[in-house]
């Protein structure tokens, strides 16, 4: 599944990732490979993203937006103040603030 995540300013993700958990307006849910089509307005939270390894990452200047979760290398955290989500066909798109 491939996932990329855009703020105004910059792209903070893109690349190919086992799984996405996001914070929904209704609630925290995740997406896997072969999720059913989904659009969905994101509230301020974490979105945590299942990767493969890290070697596609996209930092800004301050290398502070995507950082590891806890102690494993491969799951790693966004941190939003809302979004939008949408998901098709095996590709998600978080536009997010």
């Amino acid at each position: 599944m491939y996932l990329e995540i855009v703020s105004p300013e910059a792209t903070l993700f893109n690349g190919e990732v086992d799984s996405v958990v996001v914070p929904g307006v209704n609630g925290e849910f995740q997406m896997l490979k072969d999720h059913a089509p989904v659009v969905s307005l994101l509230k301020a939270g974490s979105i945590q993203i299942h990767t493969h390894s890290q070697s596609h990452l996209v930092f800004d200047e301050l290398h502070a937006l995507v950082i590891p979760h806890n102690d494993d290398d491969k799951v790693l955290t966004v941190q939003v103040n809302s979004g939008t989500l949408e998901m098709k066909d095996n590709k998600v798109i978080i536009l997010a603030d």
